[in-house]
């Protein structure tokens, strides 16, 4: 695999994604954005581990990105959801040195910049040592960042029971504190609406508790990068980046949503048979199900889904990863269960009426982009403070699962809030869908010649890279 294209270029950059579906789509979309801008003036090395290679090596890609590999000295993708500490721990200590090893045997021109994954916080090290500017990522919302960064607030208010943080072993967090005082309200967070603690992400307990000392670390490490970038779109999380930007030393650039938008029209798919089913039903009216890659719900609590979905009547395309034929079997023949989907088509389909989702910052961005109103079932971290976005700030959804209540959300309470979702004719209903519709043409003119995410991104490439 060579690193160079033989073309003279004005700069050359390291992209170094975290090893996660939900990080390194985002990295990889916003390398081929900057490679579409600057055709012939950026040439990027794209570093991952030998195992996902295997995975994302046939993705399609222009010539001026190329991939290399360090060894797989973490934990494998497929054990991942189930020794999250451990994974992350090893994110954390073991890839810094094969990444500097490949460094020094690349033959690479004079690198302008590296651009790593916030949570790969010894980037910052690698990128001092080589007097290479290092450009943070941010994958998830400007809010979660926020909040993180504004962390000790969270202490000052007594609103995290912590002995030393600068002690992970010290950390004693208790899950009933989160679960008796989730009403309390959270109202100091620059830029950040009123927030119940409920509401934070899961750092109270369980796998959150066990990573929250290596969040911490990327936010102190965070600011001594020499840019940001975030995901998301300005008008999206407007007041929050705005207070950002008034706080870090350097720049803020919003870009995104960094989601395959430009590869919509790229692939045909009319021969698929989720897309010949779509096709054949009525207009806004199938639910799309996607509860994300990483963690699951319990088996218990996934009969209650399949059989409130069933209960409901309500058309759907669920895409369920390992158990598709008990699924679809159990749930009916109103729906269509699959492996895999092109889920920004599919939300982009006129049949979708609504989208269940885990709320992952991905798919989030995915159901604004479309327009389309979210069913949220948050499980994990970000997730919780994203189902708020969607439901409370900007109103473009409803909430299945409320984590802080932490019970089993039955199959007819289910069937219930699907109905009232999917409907078209609920003033609730229509509230929702025409908030989506609006939050998708914001989107869209951020997108658009002269948005603000195109003049970030022309601002990053000029004043950041100088290479226009």
């Amino acid at each position: 695999m060579n690193s160079t294209s033989g073309e003279t270029t004005c700069c050359h950059i390291i992209a170094l994604p975290f090893p996660g579906r939900g990080h390194i789509n985002p990295m990889m979309n916003l390398c081929k954005l900057l490679v579409s801008k600057c055709s012939n003036l950026i040439n990027i090395t794209f570093i991952v581990t030998e195992e996902w290679f295997g995975f994302i090596k046939s993705t399609p890609k222009p010539s001026e990105i190329t991939f290399q590999t360090i060894p797989n000295v973490i934990p494998s993708e497929l054990i991942r959801a189930s020794i999250f500490p451990e994974f992350v721990k090893a994110v954390y200590t073991k890839m810094e040195a094969p990444v500097e090893q490949l460094l020094d045997r690349l033959q690479l021109p004079k690198v302008s910049a590296i651009i790593a994954d916030t949570y790969l916080t010894w980037s910052v090290a690698v990128g001092n040592r080589r007097n290479i500017p290092v450009v943070s990522l941010w994958t998830m919302s400007p809010s979660v960042c926020s909040l993180f960064y504004h962390f000790d607030l969270l202490i000052q208010n007594r609103h995290f029971p912590v002995d030393n943080l600068s002690d992970r072993s010290s950390v004693h967090l208790n899950l009933l504190f989160a679960v008796e005082r989730g009403d309390e309200v959270v109202d100091y967070i620059p830029g950040i609406s009123p927030t119940r603690l409920a509401d934070l992400p899961t750092f109270f307990s369980g796998v959150g508790k066990q990573t929250l000392g290596e969040v911490l670390e990327a936010f102190a490490c965070i600011r001594k990068a020499q840019c940001v970038m975030f995901t998301s779109f300005y008008e999206l999380e407007r007041q929050v980046i705005d207070s950002l930007n008034t706080r870090f030393a350097f720049p803020v650039y919003s870009v995104g949503p960094l989601i395959p938008h430009n590869t919509l029209d790229s692939t045909p798919d009319a021969n698929l048979d989720y897309f010949k089913w779509l096709n054949s039903q009525p207009a806004k009216s199938v639910l799309y199900i996607s509860l994300g890659s990483f963690l699951s719900v319990s088996r218990e609590q996934m009969d209650e889904i399949v059989e409130g979905i069933r209960e409901s009547g309500v058309r759907y395309l669920w895409v369920a990863r390992g158990e598709t034929a008990r699924i679809q079997e159990a749930c009916g023949e109103m729906g269509l269960v699959v492996p895999w989907c092109d889920q920004l088509k599919v939300l982009c389909h006129s049949s979708v009426g609504g989208f269940w989702t885990h709320c992952g910052w991905n798919s989030t961005l995915e159901g604004v982009y479309a327009g389309v109103p979210m069913l949220t079932f948050p499980i994990f971290w970000d997730q919780i403070p994203d189902s708020k976005l969607i439901v409370d700030d900007w109103k473009v959804g409803m909430k299945v699962r409320d984590v802080a209540k932490e019970k089993l959300v039955g199959r007819k309470e289910i069937s219930a809030i699907i109905q009232r979702f999917m409907s078209l004719d609920g003033y609730e209903s229509k509230q929702m869908r025409r908030n989506a519709s609006e939050l998708q043409e914001t989107c869209a003119q951020a997108l658009s010649e002269g948005g603000s995410s195109e003049a970030n991104l022309d601002a990053f490439i000029s004043k950041f890279l100088k290479c226009l």
